[in-house]
């Protein structure tokens, strides 16, 4: 069964979770491009995202391999992690594939002191010709909704196809910022049932929408990738499951939305909130109001989370597909009209 069909298990014997949070000053969006980015890079954010990275792995700990799913093969050569943020997964496929050279892309420095011999850590902009000279094994994407507009991110998709090698893969792993109850745990007016549709209007206002977790395959499919692959799952918030390996993903994935729904939603909420922007105390209490929602032991709370891998074909697969649409496209002139 698709994991995004079966329920997720409550454990019967939860105890309220201890946890209080912090919040830190959340003004800081230096970025290589000023104004491109609704999210601050400060301790906090980072913080955030490393839970978010910790989150995934355990969601993927079954496996031999918890970072990606692409079969990439035992000696991959070049690996790029666009959107690396604190370059976490970086260093651990460096880590994984000590004989490639592993680079992770940001729009602004990690906070890192150490990274392995064979990982390179970079400030750049994938919107802008890639000057990267050897063709990549494997391009690596997570949580990238709402760092581009459409028409950027068609752009990303066709750069991100142009430099891979033949037979080379690439993958993307997004969640949905609409967080779901299937138990009827959660009452409908419960304020953290409104988080995704409140960041999602912000961000279409903005100009770049939440969507991509939609749009991934699509994206690759129209960029000329084959053999598309689509895995669906459901990562719970909150310690609540009975499944061991679920409970403590659930924990680590609470902190994640805890430490993030601030750094999320400040700017898109002040900026571009509905139906007029909000203010800065507006926001506090509404990220008050979403924790305190998060903490309660008996909403069982979860979020879809989905990976999409893709291959570059070969030379002559791209050459018959080529061909073929070129046939199609004479049939339909040819075809005689009603």
């Amino acid at each position: 069964m698709d994991p995004d069909e079966k329920p997720i298990v409550a454990d019967p014997d939860l105890y309220p979770p201890n946890a209080s949070y912090s919040v830190d000053d959340w003004e800081s969006y230096q970025t290589l491009k000023d104004g491109t980015s609704f999210v601050p890079s400060d301790d906090q954010q980072f913080e955030t995202y490393e839970a978010g990275h910790i989150t995934a792995l355990l969601m993927e700990s079954h496996r031999e391999n918890p970072l990606f799913r692409a079969p990439i093969g035992p000696n991959p050569q070049h690996i790029l992690d666009i959107g690396t943020g604190q370059g976490s997964w970086a260093i651990d496929v460096a880590d994984m594939y000590p004989h490639a050279t592993v680079r992770g892309v940001d729009l602004y420095p990690p906070p890192v002191s150490w990274v392995p011999p064979n990982c390179i850590l970079e400030v750049d902009d994938v919107l802008q010709e890639w000057t990267w000279h050897q063709p990549f094994d494997l391009i690596h994407m997570r949580l990238l909704d709402g760092a581009f507009t459409h028409e950027e991110t068609d752009k990303l998709y066709k750069q991100i196809y142009r430099n891979l090698r033949p037979g080379a893969w690439v993958e993307q792993l997004g969640l949905t910022p609409h967080l779901k109850c299937d138990d009827n745990s959660v009452p409908d007016d419960a304020v953290i049932l409104t988080w995704g549709d409140q960041t999602s209007a912000a961000a279409a206002k903005m100009g770049r929408p939440l969507d991509l977790y939609d749009r991934m395959a699509g994206l690759m499919k129209e960029a000329g990738f084959v053999d598309i692959k689509v895995y669906n799952d459901k990562w719970p918030i909150g310690p609540w499951a009975k499944d061991k390996q679920l409970k403590e993903a659930g924990t680590v994935n609470a902190a994640h939305h805890a430490s993030g729904f601030e750094g999320y939603g400040m700017f898109l909420l002040t900026k571009f909130g509905d139906p007029v922007p909000w203010t800065k105390d507006e926001v506090h209490v509404y990220v008050a109001g979403l924790r305190k929602d998060l903490t309660n032991p008996k909403f069982h709370l979860y979020h879809g989370a989905r990976r999409v891998w893709a291959r570059k074909p070969y030379p002559a697969e791209e050459a018959a597909r080529k061909a073929q649409a070129e046939q199609d496209e004479v049939k339909i002139k040819l075809e005689p009209t009603t």
